[in-house]
């Protein structure tokens, strides 16, 4: 049972435990994506899928299934978080710490809130591609729904910021000492959410106008992303350079890994966007280039943070031991995003270039270090909630 009524213990943060349910929903659907063929659409769907299962008892239908049972099992919680969420974020609100908060270099957490909402349209339109029949058959109709929708969580997350840096400009309340992390990229990590899914109608409509709006909206986002991270970077490093990094925030420094995966494939979709709707073409070649380079960036930083974490005894600490931090579930999204774009790199910049085959031994070979993020993943994310959100006696049976 979740814990209830928390308060001024309450932290926006807890919106990253949702988040990650969601992102490891989603991240199942990629084995679908990328391993069941699809020719008549740019991805996987019912019609795709149902036959399969219709074969019987085949190795091939059971894992279709497993993955479908997976797919749902962890949507079921991302809703169940993101409800439990909004009823503690609503009764924090009437707290005094949510005045301070908004007076803090930790209000720029309020936008793991948006940050959650896109994620939560990303699961909807996963749950209805592969479980609502003949649903991609009407989806031209669904697409201008899908991009007010990203539209609506976009404003609101430029409202937060908006009001965020408007304090920090009038009254100079930023404090540099406390800036010592990465954990401000959150911000960016929301805005290249919403660019992301801004782009998937910019992608797959074929109406040129859906496809233009999706486009152009998602490179607003996309741009103010970039923008802001190379500041945040520039300010995170220089706080942690002087101040040394705070301990409980040391899982930040994964946080560029699903910025990275997020802007990239953005840029993908941006890529097919306007290779179907404008009649740009490029060669498979620049996708194994370009997600070389983003796969480079998320193994650096992965090798820093980890050994940072290492070395500060993060893991021994905050998620298997007795100190709490609701951030900690910041440690999901990096794993999450890792295998995503790992399997994105795969098809369209190994499968894609003929560098190997479809469904080879190479293939599967290339897929383990990614799977074995993703498996960590989910071990990681059940014993921080096990940890932060059970209440005791729920903490009790589920150790049980």
């Amino acid at each position: 049972m979740l814990r209830k009524n928390l308060g001024e213990r309450y932290s926006p943060m807890y919106f990253l435990a949702a988040l990650g349910a969601g992102g490891l929903s989603v991240s199942f659907y990629i084995y679908l994506m990328f391993m069941v063929p699809h020719p008549d659409a740019p991805m996987a769907t019912f019609s795709h899928l149902w036959p399969m299962l219709q074969e019987g008892a085949t190795l091939r239908a059971g894992l279709v299934a497993l993955d479908l049972l997976v797919i749902l099992f962890f949507a079921g919680i991302h809703f169940t978080l993101l409800w439990w969420n909004l009823r503690e974020y609503a009764a924090f609100r009437r707290t005094p710490a949510f005045g301070h908060l908004k007076t803090s270099n930790a209000e720029i957490g309020l936008m793991t809130i948006p940050l959650t909402l896109a994620m939560t349209v990303n699961v909807m339109f996963v749950l209805g591609a592969v479980f609502v029949p003949g649903l991609w058959g009407i989806v031209e109709w669904l697409f201008p729904f899908a991009i007010l929708a990203f539209l609506a969580i976009g404003v609101y997350a430029m409202r937060i910021l908006g009001d965020y840096f408007v304090r920090l400009f009038v009254h100079a309340q930023f404090d540099f000492a406390q800036n010592n992390s990465l954990a401000p990229i959150v911000a960016i990590f929301a805005l290249a959410m919403i660019a992301v899914g801004l782009a998937a109608p910019g992608a797959m409509s074929h109406s040129v106008a859906v496809n233009a709006v999706g486009i152009a909206l998602s490179i607003f986002f996309a741009t103010v992303a970039v923008i802001l991270l190379v500041i945040k970077l520039v300010l995170g490093f220089d706080s942690m350079l002087r101040h040394g990094i705070q301990p409980a925030a040391a899982g930040s420094l994964w946080i560029l890994i699903p910025v990275m995966t997020l802007l990239g494939i953005t840029w993908v979709r941006l890529s097919h966007g306007l290779e179907h709707g404008f009649g740009t073409h490029g060669h498979p070649a620049e996708m194994f280039v370009f997600g070389a380079m983003v796969l480079s960036v998320q193994i650096l930083f992965g090798l820093i943070g980890y050994g940072v974490m290492k070395r500060l005894n993060y893991f021994r600490d905050f998620v298997g031991g007795d100190k709490t931090n609701p951030g900690a579930f910041a440690l999901i999204c990096p794993g999450v995003a890792f295998f995503v774009f790992g399997m994105f790199f795969i098809a369209l910049g190994l499968v894609k270039t003929g560098l190997i085959g479809q469904m080879s031994l190479a293939y599967f070979l290339f897929m383990i270090p990614f799977v074995l993020v993703q498996l960590k993943t989910i071990q990681v994310f059940f014993r921080l909630g096990g940890k932060l959100l059970l209440a005791p006696r729920g903490r009790l049976a589920h150790a049980a």
